[in-house]
């Protein structure tokens, strides 16, 4: 049954376990390492930043032949490249952000560093990019005008679609952290200014649970607004205790119902004919090195048990609940489904 969907994940969903306030607390495993291990999980594709496939300072060719490499190594695991995103927010030249800084030099950085991603995903047989502008927005209002910063940002998404005809690019939406604020904070947001590109219909979104959480939105509404624009590409699915910084937790291991209903519509919307799932998720900062990827393993056996209580949903009852406007019932019959005790 779940056969169907193609799943993914990135190098950095097994991590050695450093946060903000404490060192590793795992080995950092090599990168052709991690590799191997997908398809053992069950993944058939993998995400990647542009400095996860070659050093961001290499020429032009150094990196064509270190990504020839790692195409290399990834046909040989059977691997297909799902994005590749450019990391635009750790460089020394974006601490002021990257399409959306003040000084014209850094701007220029972020257009060349996105159209160098660009080159990077051809090389790897991808035609897919995705945008996180984690520090498009301010730490105080006033350091910014962000009329024009919405601008900026149109621009360089159309600068990438213009230096690659073949291109489509998603924004990955998120209200908050690194920076306080963030310029397009939803799905809504990003949207709206994909609308206003050169060519909208190569600009889409990656909707990931946590991001909607942290707005304050439901993932499956969100997933459902973009999947009515058609605009759905891709997904992160994982979980969230609340309105805290971005925990990436196994996907379902907070909120079960909330899960439940994003699989509902990306499997009402036959996702898998659209694109990947991916499963955007960190392991526990206590988890041993054996365990590194249990977090990805639950959370695939997660997604593959919701989707089986999806497909086994009684759709009569449901429709009749609906038609009759029995709330209550309906809202007992899908706790009952879940918890396998859907007795009518």
């Amino acid at each position: 049954m779940a056969k169907k969907y193609r799943f993914s994940f990135g190098p950095w969903n097994i991590s050695p376990g450093a946060d903000p306030f404490g060192p590793p607390v795992r080995a950092e495993l090599p990168f052709a390492r991690k590799v191997r291990m997908y398809r053992k999980l069950g993944f058939t594709h993998i995400q990647l930043h542009d400095d996860d496939v070659v050093p961001a300072d290499w020429d032009a060719r150094q990196t064509q032949r270190g990504v020839a490499k790692v195409k290399k190594l990834l046909d040989s695991e059977g691997l297909t490249v799902e994005f590749v995103a450019p990391r635009l927010w750790e460089d020394p030249r974006t601490i002021d952000g990257a399409f959306t800084a003040n000084r014209p030099a850094d701007r220029r950085y972020a257009r060349d560093r996105s159209r160098r991603a660009i080159d990077i995903a051809r090389m790897l047989d991808c035609d897919f990019i995705v945008l996180w502008p984690a520090r498009e927005g301010t730490y105080i209002r006033e350091a910014k005008d962000a009329q024009a910063a919405i601008g900026r940002m149109v621009d360089a998404v159309n600068d990438m679609l213009a230096y690659d005809e073949s291109i489509r690019i998603a924004g990955e939406m998120k209200p908050n952290e690194p920076m306080d604020q963030a310029y397009c904070p939803t799905v809504g947001h990003f949207m709206g200014l994909a609308y206003r590109t050169s060519d909208p219909d190569r600009v889409g979104v990656l909707i990931e649970s946590a991001h909607s959480i942290l707005a304050g939105l439901d993932p499956a509404d969100d997933m459902a607004y973009a999947l009515w624009h058609g605009k759905l590409w891709s997904v992160h699915l994982n979980d969230q205790n609340g309105l805290k910084y971005d925990q990436d937790k196994t996907f379902g291991s907070v909120d079960l119902r909330r899960a439940f209903n994003q699989v509902w519509v990306l499997d009402r919307a036959k996702f898998y004919d659209i694109g990947v799932v991916g499963l955007d998720v960190k392991a526990m900062r206590t988890t041993k090195p054996a365990h590194q990827t249990k977090h990805l393993a639950n959370s695939l056996a997660m997604f593959n048990f919701l989707l089986e209580r999806v497909r086994s949903v009684d759709e009569e009852l449901v429709d009749s609940l609906r038609r009759s406007r029995d709330y209550e019932e309906l809202d007992r019959y899908i706790l009952g489904h879940l918890m396998g005790k859907s007795g009518k």
